[in-house]
């Protein structure tokens, strides 16, 4: 049920605040008049001003040494994938993106301004965010919907010289990676002797597939609502990121449903969106010291019946040990992209920070309640930025 007090005091907050971020000034105006001395003479009046304009007109890297390009983040949403909403439009999306630039801004000290846009035309979103692409050091698109957010987020990779960050894709699959990585050292496990089942064929499952590929897995089965994906399988394969899983995993080509192919599983990992899909006995049906990560909004299994089952358990909830929330990730990997002005993101940068947010936590210290660090971790932004420095020198 509902927390209807916590509802209540939701809507109250907002409707006292107004907003949850506001613009302010770095610069003090000392005399606000039009002259020819002062701050105003400098920041605004031509020809002071002008002269830095002139400047980056001839080298726009200057942007980033001169303007607040190098700390400001655009967040682009189209509303149409929002939390557990669905499509509640760009308006509906406004305090949900507004709650995550105060999150940037807290962890990351990052400038991220929420653009709701008001269409869901692809063309025409990708049109957009390279037309403001000027002002902003890096993009994050979010809640968008399937597949359309990967196509856009693919396009723009390509056609952006700042880089691209989506949470389901990039966020949840690297704070997944590094929990796994870190129940894995507990239970003394590789990751290239372990079979890894996805329920989810979306955004996160299809980062996930990604990532996980990318750590080393090789026995990775992916299933949908149909179930497993393997290649041959043509029933709900509907787009080129389905199609990419199918052919790249499920080498056995193993069929059935999730209670089928979960059976002797080391690994469950949810991205589904769908709640109470996995059951007691289908956990009790892995192996005997499970690792279950239920991380939709209503988890795939309830955790205290998955910790039953003797699994180590991470979700998405709160009121759990073991939160995995995007939010450990998109600060200190945007804080890092900014400050090292790359380009664009790679999956080999992605492991490198999971690698690093999984190390963070010594071996003596890890136990089944303790597998990931909290997200108020002071550390985590210089970890994570000296990590993905140190993956852009080091030659693959």
């Amino acid at each position: 049920m509902p927390n209807l007090n916590l509802e209540e005091d939701s809507i109250n907050l907002h409707r006292m605040l107004k907003g949850k971020i506001e613009l302010r000034n770095r610069v003090v105006i000392d005399n606000p008049a039009f002259g020819e001395s002062g701050t105003l003479a400098l920041i605004y009046n031509s020809p002071g001003v002008a002269s830095v304009a002139k400047k980056i007109s001839l080298d726009k890297e200057l942007a980033y040494d001169y303007t607040s390009k190098w700390n400001n983040v655009a967040i682009v949403s189209d509303g149409t994938r929002v939390l557990g909403l669905g499509d509640i439009g760009p308006d509906g999306a406004i305090p949900i993106i507004e709650g995550k630039s105060v999150l940037f801004k807290v962890l990351g000290d990052i400038n991220a301004y929420p653009l709701c846009i008001d269409t869901k035309e692809k063309e025409e979103i990708i049109r957009i965010v390279k037309g403001i692409q000027p002002i902003f050091g890096a993009v994050n698109i979010d809640h968008m919907e399937f597949p359309k957010v990967l196509e856009i987020v693919e396009r723009l990779r390509k056609e952006l010289s700042i880089p691209v960050f989506h949470d389901d894709q990039h966020g949840t699959t690297v704070i997944a990676v590094a929990a796994l990585l870190n129940a894995l050292r507990l239970l003394k496990k590789s990751m290239d002797k372990i079979r890894i089942v996805i329920a989810g064929t979306g955004s996160a499952g299809y980062g996930m597939f990604k990532l996980l590929r990318e750590a080393g897995c090789t026995d990775i089965i992916v299933v949908d609502s149909i179930g497993a994906l393997h290649e041959g399988r043509t029933k709900g394969i509907d787009s080129p990121y389905q199609k990419e899983i199918a052919i790249n995993t499920n080498f056995k080509k193993l069929s059935g449903s999730l209670s089928e192919v979960i059976e002797g599983a080391d690994v469950f990992i949810g991205v589904s969106g769908k709640g109470n899909i996995l059951t007691k006995k289908m956990v009790g049906s892995m192996c005997s010291k499970p690792i279950v990560f239920a991380l939709s909004s209503e988890p795939e299994i309830l955790p205290s019946l998955a910790v039953e089952a003797n699994a180590i358990v991470a979700s998405s909830r709160s009121d759990y040990p073991n939160q995995l929330d995007s939010a450990t990730v998109f600060p200190s990997v945007v804080r890092a992209l900014l400050d090292l002005r790359v380009g664009t993101l790679s999956e080999y940068m992605l492991m490198s920070a999971a690698t690093a947010i999984a190390n963070m936590i010594p071996s003596k210290k890890l136990r089944y309640e303790y597998i990931i660090p909290k997200i108020n971790n002071p550390d985590l932004l210089h970890i994570v930025a000296n990590t993905i420095r140190n993956s852009i020198r080091r030659p693959r």
